[in-house]
């Protein structure tokens, strides 16, 4: 199950070791861990990261598969998840050292920044593929972080994008070696812990209105 733990004024959120996919307790944790970030006090940031082959792999389908009558508060479940994480009021940084892909994508996205391992590891939104289209929150999430060419490429042909193909398109901030991964994202949140605070919750709110919005909405 994820944890938070910190480095100094970095609060880091550990996604677990295995496929880290979004159980319903995954997202509880996730959530939690993003309040007590969201209201501490002091200068802070936060780097997400985890441990092995995956970063995310996105939605639990076993459970879903299982609980298909819970679908709708399943979804919003997500829905809450990737919002508080846009709007979260300090620096985000993602730490992808492993493949990143659906429902995982998106969380990453929802990071302010983004670094990636670059010799191994995908990020990708097969949803197209999967023939699962993505709900209006969804779409406009993707949509508020990438520029409409990347989103239309990854959106709509399932993509797998290595991490320099996605620094060239602009999804991830920088593609560095694997040992370097976490490193980096935790030296760019430090040096932002001081932004933490109302004014950039603000400054996020009003950049993400409409995702954020759309992501209320649910299944649409």
């Amino acid at each position: 199950m994820p944890t938070l733990d910190r480095d100094g004024d970095v609060r880091i959120l550990d996604l677990g070791s295995d496929e880290n996919r979004f159980s319903p307790g995954w997202l509880a944790a996730v959530g939690d861990a993003l309040a007590e970030v969201a209201t501490a006090d002091g200068p802070r940031a936060l780097v997400t990261k985890a441990t092995g082959k995956f970063w995310s792999n996105g939605l639990d389908l076993d459970w879903l598969g299982a609980h298909g009558d819970q679908l709708a508060s399943y979804v919003d479940s997500i829905h809450a998840v990737f919002a508080q994480l846009l709007v979260l009021p300090v620096p985000t940084v993602a730490a992808v050292q492993g493949h990143c892909f659906a429902g995982g994508a998106m969380l990453a996205l929802a990071h302010d920044w983004r670094y990636m391992r670059a010799d191994r590891g995908f990020l990708c939104l097969p949803e197209v593929d999967i023939h699962i289209p993505f709900t209006p929150g969804m779409s406009g999430l993707i949509q508020s972080k990438l520029t409409p060419a990347t989103a239309t490429d990854a959106m709509t042909t399932g993509r797998r994008y290595g991490g320099a193909e996605a620094a060239a398109a602009g999804i991830v901030t920088e593609a560095v070696d694997e040992e370097k991964v976490f490193a980096r994202a935790v030296e760019h949140a430090a040096a932002l812990t001081g932004k933490a605070g109302p004014t950039l919750g603000t400054i996020k709110e009003r950049m993400y209105a409409g995702p954020v919005a759309a992501l209320a909405a649910g299944l649409g």
